[in-house]
Parts: structure tokens; C-alpha cells; sequence
């Protein structure tokens, strides 16, 4: 075999590693990369719904407030708790600033699937508290028309 085609070949074999490799290491940044967004999105979401609840909340008391025979009871502990899950959302944020850039593939998927699964809950109160509005509108409706027809 001529030794100039075998050094042909040799350097075709060692540019096909390289391409490979280099194709390898897009693919992962591609998928990381890819993960970093789903989690940002996934954090940004949970803050708009908690802010949602937040403010579906005090529009809630702020009716039963004006009636007096509707328990206002909860509303500080409800207050509290969506206060606690935007801390825990600031954290998270914290931790996508120290650590995500330096996070395994399956540090970052795992931080993916909490976030997710947190969400997944919390949408689960918003529908509940939608519903406990729409109860809630519907009774006043009813007071102030028994008021009125009285």
C-alpha cells in the first residue's frame, strides 16, 4: 500500500473522530442548554401563578370581608404560604445562578422534575381556588339579592 494513502487515511479516520466528538459535545450543550431554558420557564411559571394566587387570594377575602357572616379565617396563613413558595422560588433562582452552570445532566433533570411536579400542585390549588371563587361570587349574589328583595 502506497504510504501516502495510508497517511490519507489515517488523517480521514483521525477528522472523522474529531467531527464525531465534536458532534457528541453539541449535542450534550444542546440538550443542557435546552434544560436550563425548560427549568428558567418552569420557575418563571410557578412565580406568575403563585403572584395569580396571591392576588385571587386577597380579592377572595376582600369579599368575604365585606360581608361579615363569611369567615375571613386563613388569610394570613394563606398569605404566608404563597409568600413561603415565592422564597422557595428565589431559591431555586439562587441555585440555577451558583450551581446549574457547574449541575450534572441529571442534577439539572431532577431540578426539572421538582419544578415541575411543584407546579403540577399548585395549578391543582389555583383550579380548587377558582372554584371556591366562583362559590363564593355566587353566595354574595344571592345574600345581596335576598338583602334587596327584603
Amino acid at each position: 500500500m502506497d504510504t501516502s494513502l495510508t497517511l490519507g487515511l489515517v488523517i480521514l479516520i483521525i477528522l472523522l473522530g474529531i467531527a464525531l466528538a465534536g458532534v457528541y459535545v453539541l449535542r450534550r450543550l444542546n440538550r443542557r442548554n435546552a434544560s436550563l431554558r425548560r427549568l428558567l420557564e418552569l420557575t418563571d411559571r410557578v412565580e406568575d401563578d403563585l403572584k395569580s394566587c396571591r392576588t385571587r387570594l386577597k380579592q377572595a377575602h376582600a369579599v368575604m370581608s365585606i360581608n361579615p357572616d363569611l369567615p375571613a379565617a386563613g388569610e394570613q396563613e394563606a398569605s404566608q404560604a404563597v409568600d413561603a413558595g415565592l422564597r422557595a422560588v428565589l431559591q431555586q433562582r439562587i441555585w440555577i445562578r451558583d450551581h446549574a452552570p457547574t449541575a450534572s445532566q441529571g442534577e439539572l433533570d431532577a431540578a426539572i422534575r421538582a419544578m415541575g411536579q411543584t407546579r403540577d400542585r399548585l395549578l391543582a390549588l389555583l383550579q380548587a381556588l377558582g372554584e371556591a371563587q366562583n362559590e363564593l361570587d355566587t353566595a354574595m349574589r344571592e345574600h345581596i339579592r335576598q338583602d334587596s328583595h327584603s
